[in-house]
């Protein structure tokens, strides 16, 4: 694919040398030089110019790209106006950075296809490695919903699915059990199989090599998460 990166701080820097390294092709823009030289040779193509300047912007590649990422930040009146630009010139897909819920709400209102909150979401990576370590892989499906695959605690081993409430105590559904099963493969050794079942017994007992996934809010899970450790 082809990116146009508006903005090559810190953040969009990083977009611009990881999305070429796995083969895409990036456009790089920004006004300071100096952002610019330190990464031309990473980029396919790099431009300095102000992008809040209306007839500069439209000596970018606006209609052959793929996506267009604005990965201004701290300004917020420059992030503002070229997206709005952006929108100006019927760009198709435009994503956005935001640096605070204000910055964010207000680019909400221009319909992007995605607002991207790097700040937040790089405090809750870790607060989840803090807080969950390596024992449940969260899945972000909204600002507030995951689906949560976990391997069963101890303290749960032996329950039964409907004796753990998580549905009526912290608004968590269950929407898959992972059964685990100890098997001997060919060579005679004994090896742990998985599989993932979407209907299950209500009364099914829970055994150290089950796991379980579930959806709801991230606050409900932390707080189940914190009552079974």
């Amino acid at each position: 694919m082809k990116y146009l990166i508006i903005g090559l701080g810190n953040y969009g820097g990083v977009l611009a040398e990881e999305l070429t390294a796995l083969g895409h092709e990036v456009v790089g823009v920004d006004q300071n030089e100096l952002h610019v030289d330190r990464l031309k040779d990473k980029m396919a193509v790099s431009f300095v110019i102000d992008a809040t300047d209306e007839m500069a912007l439209q000596v970018l590649p606006l209609k052959t790209v793929d996506v267009v990422i604005v990965a201004i930040g701290e300004n917020f009146g420059a992030s503002i106006r070229v997206v709005s630009l952006l929108r100006k010139y019927q760009v198709k897909h435009i994503y956005a950075r935001a640096v605070d819920d204000v910055h964010k709400t207000v680019l909400e209102a221009f319909s992007l296809d995605r607002i991207l909150t790097p700040e937040k979401d790089a405090a809750r990576m870790l607060v989840q490695l803090l807080e969950l370590n390596s024992e449940v892989e969260p899945f972000q499906i909204d600002e507030e919903h995951f689906v949560f695959k976990f391997n069963l605690p101890a303290k749960l081993v032996g329950y039964h699915i409907n004796e753990l409430n998580l549905e009526q105590e912290f608004d968590l559904k269950i929407i898959a059990l992972i059964r685990g099963n100890q098997v001997q493969n060919c060579l005679g050794v004994s090896v742990l199989e998985r599989g993932v079942a979407n209907e299950f017994p209500e009364d099914y007992e829970l055994t150290e090599a089950d796991g379980l996934v579930c959806y709801g809010l991230y606050t409900k899970f932390i707080q189940f998460w914190k009552s079974i450790r």
